[in-house]
């Protein structure tokens, strides 16, 4: 992330931006105009450099000009009150929220120590307060850079900002700024001296956590901020619908896509709704956040939810949900429109034939057993993309990270036994049936039923031997991952994430059969039906391969997206989502992980939370895992793992297309493995 001369981003997580100081043009930290909506759901104020350019000299004219319409003084040496403060100050998003006060200052170590506190609307960047009064040479950007990184540097550029969570005045630099105790020191000497009020340090990276905790100084961190924040826009979005108050979507099975729903904590997983709102923190890469994305619905952490909207629960209304907050009005309920019997239209003529969403065809020519190692991406035809994308990548990302080995179970060997067991038959006649057709809670006792005969059904003995052989042989009968890789999952318009069922960590061969099928049996999931259904995905057209995958004990793990996902201009921004222990509990979302940001521009990680979890998951050497308490700090990863961390997923990326990935990893000792890599879908509108 980087930060700007009167904006800073307080991140992804926190609604109200934060002042920070201009990311240096010379360092060529540019980044193409984005729409300011875009900027305040990541709290991040439009930062000038995202379209600056040197002005022509007809242009400074004009500057020039209109900095003598502006009143009051072009700096002051000392603020001695809060009006003097106001009368500088720049403010973005005034009578809002996102309100949030800032004055840049300067620092001249060669006169004295000499501050000066900019009015801050008049001169956009430092630096050209700084060539104005003649303290730095026009056009010399190597002097520009020293500033930011020369421990002898002639200024130092910070800024000022009134930060109401706390309440109290913070001071920051630029994320990537080497700013080394002497100087922190000195700027906090110099502005407890000239401001009328306390001040604290806000550090805007890991490094500069530690730089102040060296020179001794108390300081606020971002992660600190984040824990107030009462608001964060997870997708945002417009929707109509019925608010309910939902204890738990388990015991909810009566949701409709025409619900908004209000939760105490993101679920583990949901059938399509119109809209949600949970009033717990969560990961932003939760497999329901993600859905949500894909879903194109507003999604939206709020504190004290159920409280808050309690009064419209079972009403009617529009949830808005938008970069600076949201709003909920009540609305008259749309007029039914009466549901005609499948086959046929309300006025009894034949309905026109469905246009269904396209899914890539499988090649179901193909039944044997395919190994990752040599596969690629136009493998995909009979093993999916999940499969296919990893096969690919097992090759191509080492030394940088490895991908466990692995087999796949095609496409044919699912079509062959769900016909075998008439699946296709009996889901033709539900389908025709109007009570399926209407009723979720019918939907959702049918499939049951047929997922549990699926599971149930003895396994083809010729099939369950080649798994077994191939398990002992390629594997040597070491515990597995028995994963969905569907034709249905991981496309660019569809993430299907946690749709299907992943059996963890098999450990005994008389258990592989039974994984396999209930992987085959999750393609009738009720959130994986729904889902389709939602997406006029024809279920006709779906088929599962299986990935038996040796499992891969994790220290920690956790989730990344090589963009910025607020912000899509942000290539250079990687987010990573981290828990300890296996990642089950990343993707699940019930409670907050570590989540952190890496800039490859200013090379600095910025921390937005770290992790709520007091437990991990561990495999056990039975089969399955188990929940061991955590020891120790509750810190997940280190700044070295999470730069190379944001370089694998770059390498992904440059693999995959170059198309911004989702990438799901895990860390063993020093060893980056790579679990799954899927489009990002960014569902935002």
């Amino acid at each position: 992330m980087r930060l700007s001369p009167a904006t800073r981003r307080l991140h992804a997580l926190r609604p109200l931006r934060r002042p920070s100081l201009i990311v240096l043009t010379a360092l060529g930290l540019l980044a193409a105009s984005i729409h300011p909506a875009a900027q305040a759901q990541t709290a991040r104020k439009p930062s000038p450099y995202e379209n600056a350019r040197p002005l022509r000299p007809d242009e400074r004219a004009a500057k020039q000009a209109e900095d003598a319409k502006h009143g009051g003084p072009a700096y002051l040496n000392q603020i001695r009150t809060q009006a003097e403060f106001q009368q500088l100050a720049r403010v973005y998003n005034a009578g809002t929220p996102l309100e949030i006060p800032h004055v840049l200052f300067v620092i001249d170590r060669r006169h004295g120590d000499r501050i000066y506190y900019i009015d801050t609307p008049r001169y956009t960047l430092h630096e050209n307060f700084a060539r104005e009064r003649r303290l730095l040479p026009d056009a010399d950007k190597a002097t520009l850079i020293a500033q930011y990184k020369d421990p002898d540097r002639r200024l130092l550029f910070g800024t000022l900002s009134w930060q109401r969570d706390l309440p109290g005045y913070t001071y920051e630099f630029w994320e990537g700024d080497r700013v080394t105790p002497a100087l922190l020191r000195l700027t906090e000497d110099k502005l407890r001296a000239t401001f009328y009020d306390p001040v604290r340090f806000k550090a805007n990276s890991t490094t500069q956590e530690q730089t102040a905790q060296t020179a001794g100084l108390a300081l606020v961190t971002q992660e600190a901020l984040l824990r107030e924040q009462t608001f964060l826009p997870l997708n945002t979005g417009r929707a109509q619908g019925r608010l309910r108050i939902v204890k738990s979507v388990e015991d909810t099975p009566d949701l409709a896509p025409t619900d908004i729903v209000v939760l105490d904590e993101v679920p583990v997983a949901i059938s399509p709704v119109a809209g949600l709102v949970t009033q717990r923190p969560s990961t932003l890469l939760s497999h329901v956040n993600l859905l949500a994305k894909g879903w194109r619905i507003p999604n939206a952490y709020v504190r004290d939810a159920v409280s808050a909207l309690r009064q419209y629960d079972g009403q009617w209304v529009e949830l808005t949900v938008n970069s600076n907050g949201y709003q909920v009005q009540p609305i008259a309920k749309p007029q039914a429109k009466p549901d005609p019997t499948p086959g046929t239209k309300p006025d009894g003529k034949p309905n026109d034939p469905p246009k269904a969403a396209a899914l890539p065809k499988p090649d179901l020519s193909v039944r044997a057993l395919k190994p990752l190692t040599g596969m690629a991406t136009r493998d995909s035809r009979y093993c999916g993309v999940k499969a296919a994308n990893l096969g690919a990548l097992k090759s191509a990302l080492p030394p940088l990270a490895s991908v466990p080995d692995g087999f796949c179970i095609p496409f044919a060997q699912y079509a062959a036994f769900i016909k075998q067991l008439g699946i296709p038959a009996r889901i033709a006649a539900l389908e025709q049936r109007p009570d399926f057709a209407r009723d979720a809670n019918v939907r959702r006792v049918e499939l049951a039923a047929l997922r549990q005969d699926i599971i149930q059904a003895p396994p083809d003995a010729a099939l369950a031997a080649a798994w077994r052989e191939r398990w002992t042989k390629q594997l040597h009968g070491r515990g597995v991952f028995v994963r969905s890789s569907s034709n249905s999952e991981d496309l660019p318009g569809f993430s299907g994430a946690g749709l299907y069922t992943t059996v963890p960590n098999v450990t005994q061969a008389d258990a592989l059969a039974k994984a396999v099928q209930t992987v085959w049996a999750s393609v009738y999931n009720f959130e994986a039906y729904e889902a389709r259904r939602a997406a006029g995905i024809g279920q006709d057209g779906v088929v599962m391969a299986v990935l038996v995958q040796q499992a891969a004990a994790s220290d920690s793990s956790g989730v990344m997206i090589t963009r910025d996902p607020f912000d899509a201009s942000r290539r250079y921004v990687t987010y990573i989502s981290a828990k300890r222990g296996l990642g089950i509990k990343v993707v699940e979302g019930k409670r907050q992980a570590e989540q952190l940001m890496y800039s490859t521009w200013s090379k600095a990680v910025q921390v937005l939370s770290r992790s709520a979890e007091d437990t991990q998951l561990v495999a056990d050497a039975a089969g399955g895992v188990r929940e061991v308490p955590i020891q120790g700090s509750r810190q997940v990863l280190n700044d070295a793992l999470v730069a190379r961390l944001a370089a694998v997923g770059n390498q992904i990326k440059l693999r995959l297309g170059n198309v911004d990935q989702d990438i799901e990893w895990a860390v063993q000792g020093d060893n980056i493995i790579v679990l799954q890599a899927r489009p990002y879908v960014d569902g935002s509108r």
